[in-house]
């Protein structure tokens, strides 16, 4: 029976994420009527629905991978500015926001100094061709992989502060370090990385663990580092699964942290991914009741329709308008696996 249920629940979660694809091949980050602002293209959104897509059709996966490639050969004057320039200003880094049929950047103030997004990318991009996938399609594509690392090495990403996974405050938050360095680590096989590139971001990361950043101890953000990226040590992963389970998790998900505003409605907002998160980290770590206990949480945030909403307000049965969150569905499609 329970195999019977997670088969019909990948395929719904699989249909409901397909639905939110463009023509274009990108995502929106919610379903494509949304009038949130959710039915635009953020690159680390679309890089988590691909991921899901992956275990179901891996063509439509790629892609979204091809059409983040044709964001970046886009804007390549842009990376262009910011290798010879440097950036002094949030405008002149790579944005994260993108209209999903044009492929123009949204200008307005969004946080958008997101180095996580790069990074998971790369990481991506590295790990798929590693596997004998071509994600790369052509020699204007290894221009750009070349071009973003010269991009992390211009902006110094190891000590520059940026405005996270959940674009805030900028500060040097240890999920976007370790993003750029598990990047880096992926695409040394394919294009040049100069090994001190690594290393510093590495002591950075070091520096920052089992903190995600100066005001956050402990941070939903942090669970990247398990997954996907696999680097941090035993030590590091197990604390960093000790504070997320202990101060974090909730009835119909996971905080993001301690005193989140974000929907804050009488108490901080709970993330349905945060179960799947946790589902497809302990299935790796051949943890099967943990895993079990995750599918089944999972399974409980999810509405009549099968679709996982964003958050939940703060103990209470309410769910906020982004619904389906596609980033949430892939996770739950990686965990079904």
């Amino acid at each position: 029976m329970t195999t019977i249920l997670y088969a019909l629940q990948r395929e719904n979660s699989a249909r409901i994420l397909e639905r939110l694809q463009y023509d274009s091949g990108l995502f929106g980050a919610s379903r494509l009527e949304s009038n949130t602002g959710y039915n635009v293209a953020w690159i680390r959104d679309n890089v988590y629905e691909a991921m899901g897509l992956e275990t179901v059709a891996m063509q439509k996966a790629i892609k979204a991978y091809h059409a983040v490639f044709n964001i970046f050969r886009k804007h390549e004057y842009k990376i262009d500015w910011a290798i010879q320039h440097r950036p002094l200003h949030a405008y002149q880094y790579i944005h994260a926001r993108y209209h999903p049929k044009t492929l123009e950047e949204f200008h307005e103030e969004w946080g958008n100094k997101q180095h996580d997004a790069i990074g998971i990318f790369l990481f991506k991009v590295g790990e798929l061709e590693q596997k004998g996938l071509k994600v790369i399609r052509d020699e204007n594509d290894l221009r750009i992989l070349r071009k973003l690392v010269c991009y992390l090495e211009s902006i110094e990403y190891w000590q520059n502060p940026d405005n996270g996974m959940w674009e805030e405050r900028e500060e040097l938050h240890a999920s976007s370090v370790g993003a750029c360095v598990a990047g880096l680590e992926k695409v040394k096989f394919i294009v040049h990385v100069k090994k001190e590139l690594i290393e510093k971001g590495r002591a950075a990361l070091n520096m920052l663990l089992p903190r995600e950043s100066e005001t956050k101890s402990v941070d939903l953000a942090l669970l990247s580092l398990i997954f996907p990226y696999n680097i941090v040590t035993e030590e590091q992963r197990e604390q960093i699964l000790t504070n997320v389970e202990e101060q974090l998790v909730r009835n119909r998900g996971v905080i993001r942290y301690h005193g989140d505003l974000y929907y804050n409605a009488k108490g901080e907002a709970e993330w349905t991914f945060g179960f799947p998160w946790l589902a497809i980290i302990y299935k790796k770590l051949n943890r099967p009741n943990k895993y079990a206990f995750y599918i089944r949480k999972t399974l409980e945030a999810t509405n009549s329709k099968g679709e996982l909403p964003e958050l939940y307000y703060a103990n209470s049965n309410l769910y906020n308008d982004n619904c389906p969150l596609g980033w949430a569905q892939a996770l739950h499609l990686v965990a079904l696996q």
